[in-house]
């Protein structure tokens, strides 16, 4: 089932600029500027948008029978910023393009 995959590739994204929002915006606005009301909000969706991620790597990986290597590279992305889209390019795009045509 592909859609599964298409849902891991937006999630991945989705986690990636909520890193982005978090590290680059609110906590900047947080320390800086002494406004820590950004933070809550977007903490919580990053929270969540992250274990999504993990839970569907993870979902997905062990149905289409992954190796190791593709899971751990997969779920490591996930702790750096940018991860998630060089994940997204570099493992989920060629896989969803060789269950295509």
């Amino acid at each position: 089932m592909r859609n599964s995959l298409k849902i891991l590739r937006i999630v991945a994204v989705l986690e990636g600029i909520s890193t982005l929002v978090l590290f680059f915006i609110s906590m900047p606005l947080k320390y800086v500027f002494d406004s820590p009301a950004s933070v809550r909000p977007v903490g919580m969706a990053h929270g969540l948008l992250f274990i999504a991620y993990v839970v569907m790597v993870l979902m997905v990986g062990f149905r289409d029978k992954w190796s190791w290597r593709t899971l751990f590279w997969s779920l490591l992305a996930s702790f750096f910023p940018f991860g998630t889209f060089i994940a997204d390019v570099k493992i989920f795009k060629p896989l969803s393009q060789d269950g295509a045509a």
